[in-house]
C-alpha cells in the first residue's frame, strides 16, 4: 500500500517554485524556498559553498548511504550588451529553444536588486514593417529585449542600473488544468523538485522514513552541465530525478515515470536500473524504460567528476522540453511512488 500523496501540496509546491525566477547561478531564493519546505517537514537543511541545497533525511538503519538529486536552476538569458537605441542584446543560459520565446514577457534582475520588465523579440518584430518578419531566424544575433521603461539610448538604460551580466528570466506561464495537465516552462526540473518534497511529505504523514540515511541535493548549475559535479562524497549510490523525454522512438508519455537506461553520457548503473524497474513492475506503476541520446543529468556530472558512486536516473514524462512544456499529474504521482519505493525498499 502506497503512502497517501497530497496532490494539493504537490501542485502548490510547483506553483510556488515556478513563481521564483531561477536561471542557472541565480537560485538563492528558490533554494531558500525549498529549505523552508524541508524544515516544515522536519528535516535538516544545509546550503553548500556552491549554493546547492541539501536535505538531510535520517534512515531507519545503517549500512548504506544514498542520495537523490534534482535541479532547481532553469534556462534563461543574460544581458550581453546594451544597444544604442536602448534595447538589450542577450546570450543564452543553457539551451532554450529561442523560437518558442519570441514575444515572451521577461524580467531583468540587476545586481543592485532592482527588477525591470520587458519582452523578448525578434529584430524583425512587425509584419507591417519587415518583409522577413515571419522568416527571420530566431537566434541570439537576431533577437533582443525591449525594456518597459522610457529609454532612448544606452545611457538611459545604464542610468536604470541595468548592466552587462544581468539575469533575464522569461515568464514560465504556469497553468494547471481541470483535466490534470501541468503546463509550464521549467517543469524540467522544478516538477521533480516538487515530486521529491511531496514524497517526503507522504512519508512523514504515514510515519515512515527512508531505510538508509539520505542526502537530497537541489542543484543550481545543471542546465549548464556541472550542477551535480560535487555530489557523491560518502555516498554509495545517487538517484537523479529529472525529466523524461517524449518523442521519436521513445516510449515515454505524459502519464508515465521514465527510467533511463542510458543517456548522452553512457549507460547508468545496471543493477540500480534493474532494481528500479523491478520496483515499478512489482507495484504496477505506469513506467517505461528509455534511452535519451541528447541528454545529460546531475548524476552524469557527478560521475564525470570521478566519484565512485552508483548512479541512476528517473523522472516524469515532459513533453516539448526546453520549450513550452507539459506533463500530467499522473506522471508526477508515478514518479513520487517510485521515489518512495526506492527510499523505503527493504
Amino acid at each position: 500500500m502506497f503512502n497517501k500523496i497530497d496532490k494539493d501540496y504537490l501542485c502548490e509546491t510547483i506553483k510556488g517554485l515556478m513563481a521564483i525566477d531561477s536561471p542557472s547561478s541565480y537560485c538563492t531564493k528558490a533554494i531558500e524556498y525549498i529549505g523552508n519546505k524541508a524544515k516544515e517537514l522536519g528535516h535538516e537543511y544545509k546550503i553548500t559553498n556552491k549554493g546547492c541545497g541539501v536535505i538531510l533525511v535520517k534512515g531507519s538503519e545503517s549500512g548504506k548511504k544514498v542520495g537523490l538529486a534534482a535541479h532547481t536552476d532553469t534556462l534563461g538569458l543574460m544581458v550581453r550588451s546594451i544597444c544604442g537605441d536602448g534595447t538589450l542584446n542577450f546570450t543564452k543560459i543553457g539551451g532554450p529553444q529561442l523560437p518558442t520565446i519570441d514575444g515572451e514577457y521577461c524580467r531583468i534582475h540587476t545586481r543592485s536588486g532592482k527588477v525591470y520588465t520587458g519582452t523578448v523579440l525578434s529584430k524583425s518584430p512587425s509584419s507591417h514593417v519587415y518583409p522577413d518578419a515571419a522568416t527571420k531566424a530566431r537566434s541570439e544575433e537576431n533577437m533582443y529585449i525591449r525594456i518597459d521603461e522610457q529609454v532612448r539610448n544606452a545611457e538611459d538604460v545604464r542610468k536604470l542600473g541595468i548592466a552587462v551580466g544581468d539575469i533575464i528570466a522569461y515568464d514560465p506561464k504556469t497553468e494547471i488544468t481541470p483535466s490534470g495537465f501541468i503546463k509550464s516552462r521549467f517543469l524540467d526540473d522544478k516538477a521533480s523538485v516538487a515530486c521529491i518534497l511531496a514524497a517526503l511529505k507522504a512519508m512523514k504523514d504515514a510515519g515512515k522514513q527512508p531505510r538508509y540515511d539520505t542526502e537530497i541535493y537541489l542543484t543550481v548549475y545543471e542546465e549548464v552541465g556541472h550542477g551535480g559535479a560535487p555530489m557523491g562524497e560518502g555516498l554509495d549510490e545517487m538517484l537523479a530525478v529529472d525529466m523524461g523525454c517524449i518523442g521519436l522512438d521513445l516510449s515515454c508519455t505524459e502519464y508515465d515515470v521514465s527510467i533511463c537506461a542510458k543517456d548522452g553520457g553512457g549507460p547508468y548503473d545496471y543493477e540500480m536500473v534493474s532494481r528500479l524497474q523491478n520496483y515499478a513492475e512489482a507495484n504496477k506503476l505506469d513506467y517505461v524504460l528509455d534511452i535519451y541520446p541528447f541528454y545529460g543529468s546531475d548524476v552524469g556530472a557527478m560521475l564525470r567528476a570521478g566519484h565512485d558512486v552508483r548512479g541512476a536516473l528517473i523522472g516524469p514524462g515532459i513533453h516539448a522540453s526546453h520549450g513550452m512544456e507539459r506533463t500530467h499529474i499522473n506522471s508526477l504521482v508515478q514518479t513520487i511512488k517510485l521515489i518512495m519505493l526506492y527510499l523505503e525498499a527493504k
